[in-house]
């Protein structure tokens, strides 16, 4: 078998992030992903978002991983050229009902060190925005908008650069607790030979499919492997000049942060994701489903013209939990947890997750 320092399953933008970590640190670094090229699930089929780190409970690892990562993350794209705008978001209340909960995520927010938020009247958010329509409404000047392409292909590019390697179309079949490491067994999709090798530490950085090939190890008892849940999220874009210079997001609804509007690097308006709860990854758009974005976008847009939605795409969280069962928070498990040197597995690794990736590498390359 040949020997490597660390494999990690997964070129999404977690699994990219630790791969750099580790090959900064001199470890000799392979990633493996079924795609042909990086980032193709989750990490690309997002909002783009820079998170502030505002909705989570305190003390949660998305709470604390977003607001390190968010910091991080902004100083990366700085440094490295990544297209990105702090642009900034309003959450707003769209009844006097919601005014309570505007309270509620800004008490939330102070909680995690998000100090920065500013309570507007209707008036005042009004004065920003004009098109807008609310009762009230928050700031968050450290929310911006990236791009995640850009962003992979940097974290890509300076893991490399340290000497890591990637190997496209290839997959985890299994894995197995070994002396001094795993010894994994990889199969070449493209000629389905397979391939072993031992590694010192193998990181499971698979998002959709990290259960998957979690039950593929060897000694790892079933009770560490959590049954993935799939929230699929539809996007709707709409043509035209948009009259927004801010991120627009309504109050959080259940599995999700509700029907937002977002913005690309260009100007674009974007709208989503709804919550669509699914048995397996599908990422076609039912047309059909703009009916109720027109009536959740026109509670803060009045002005959006029917007709104007047309199906953009759709990604897939990686939920751990449904409906009625209470949000779960990053499950990131080292040897500490399930007791095999050397492994750790990430899962229901959803949003924040592209704003706490580089928090979140420096997390796991503490645990091994």
């Amino acid at each position: 078998m040949e020997r490597v320092g660390c494999v990690i399953a997964g070129a999404g933008v977690v699994g990219l992030a630790i791969a750099r970590a580790f090959a900064r640190r001199g470890i000799e670094t392979l990633i493996v992903d079924e795609a042909d090229t990086i980032g193709t699930g989750t990490s690309s089929r997002n909002s783009e978002v820079i998170h502030a780190g505002i909705y989570y409970p305190k003390g949660s690892l998305k709470a604390r991983l977003c607001v390190e990562g968010r910091n991080a993350l902004y100083a990366f794209a700085e440094a490295h050229g990544v297209p990105h705008s702090r642009c900034g978001k309003l959450i707003v209340a769209t009844d006097a009902t919601q005014i309570h909960a505007l309270g509620t995520i800004a008490a939330s927010a102070r909680a995690n060190g998000v100090s920065d938020l500013e309570f507007l009247s209707k008036l005042q958010a009004c004065q920003r925005e004009p098109e807008l329509r609310c009762t009230a409404a928050l700031f968050s000047p450290s929310t911006g908008i990236i791009d995640s392409h850009g962003l992979m292909l940097a974290m890509l590019g300076d893991a490399q650069d340290h000497g890591a390697v990637i190997s496209y179309r290839t997959r985890v079949a299994s894995a197995e607790s070994i002396k001094d490491g795993l010894r994994i067994e990889t199969v070449d999709i493209a000629t389905g030979h397979s391939f072993e090798l031992q590694a010192s530490v193998f990181i499971n950085a698979c998002g959709l499919h990290a259960p998957s090939i979690a039950s593929s190890i060897n000694g790892l008892a079933p009770g560490f492997v959590p049954q993935p849940r799939f929230a699929k999220g539809n996007y709707f874009s709409a043509a035209g000049k948009t009259p927004f210079k801010h991120l627009i997001y309504p109050v959080p609804e259940p599995g999700g942060l509700g029907v937002h509007l977002t913005l690309d690097l260009d100007g674009r308006m974007r709208f989503g994701p709804d919550v669509e709860w699914v048995e397996s990854i599908d990422y076609s758009v039912d047309p059909g489903r703009a009916d109720r974005f027109y009536d959740e976008i026109r509670k803060y847009w009045p002005d959006l013209a029917t007709g104007s939605l047309q199906p953009a795409y759709c990604g897939i969280r990686p939920k751990l939990s449904i409906d009625g069962e209470p949000v779960t928070d990053f499950i990131i498990q080292g040897p500490a947890t399930h007791g095999i040197g050397g492994l750790v597995n990430l899962f229901g690794i959803e949003s924040p997750g592209l704003t706490a990736s580089l928090a979140i590498a420096d997390h796991v390359s503490t645990m091994v």
